[in-house]
């Protein structure tokens, strides 16, 4: 491995416990659990970027998050339709 580990043990109910080994696959289940931890981690992180942001230019609208939507799944056509012009 490239990064320093360490070995922790935790708590969580056993049907979690056991969709997630069974999920895990050849990596195992320390991979499988470091790996959603980070995505935490990363959505935590951007929910902070977004209440910054909003406390200083205003709370985003559901219009404005629908119009973002669209733009990206019309970019997300157009890559897959092999347009190499999208803006």
């Amino acid at each position: 491995m490239s990064e320093p580990t360490g070995k922790y043990s935790i708590t969580m109910p056993r049907d979690i416990a056991e969709a997630a080994r069974a999920r895990s696959g050849p990596s195992g289940l320390s991979a499988y659990v470091a790996a959603a931890v980070a995505r935490q981690i990363e959505r935590d992180n951007l929910n902070e970027l977004i209440q910054v942001a909003e406390a200083e230019h205003g709370e985003i609208t559901e219009e404005e998050i629908q119009a973002l939507r669209d733009e990206l799944h019309r970019a997300r056509q157009q890559q897959t339709s092999g347009g190499a012009d999208a803006a």
